[in-house]
C-alpha cells in the first residue's frame, strides 16, 4: 500500500531525499507521498526509509490504497522502467 503522511508532519523535508522513487514532495502545510510513485521502497530498501528518518513518527499506511507486495513489486518494476 502506498504511504500518507500525516497532519501531524512538520515539513522538515528530511524524508524527500530519501525517497528513491522521487513520490514525496514539499507540500503548502505537510509534505505529500504521491501514491502512484510509492512502493514502500519494495524493491529498493527491506523498509519504507521515509519512516525510518521521519522525527514525527507521521508517516502511516495510506488506508485508500491497499497493495500487495506483489502490487508493489509490479509498481517499482513499472517505475524502473519508465526511468530507463
Amino acid at each position: 500500500m502506498a504511504l500518507l503522511i500525516t497532519k501531524d508532519c512538520i515539513c522538515c523535508d528530511i524524508c524527500v531525499p530519501e525517497c528513491p522513487n522521487e513520490a514525496i514532495t514539499l507540500g503548502r502545510k505537510v509534505c505529500e507521498i504521491d501514491v502512484n510513485k510509492c512502493t514502500e521502497c519494495v524493491g529498493h530498501y527491506e523498509e519504507p526509509q521515509c519512516k525510518q528518518v521521519c522525527p514525527m513518527d507521521c508517516i502511516v499506511n495510506h488506508p485508500d490504497f491497499v497493495e500487495t507486495s506483489l502490487q508493489l513489486m509490479e509498481k517499482f518494476i513499472r517505475l524502473s522502467e519508465s526511468k530507463a
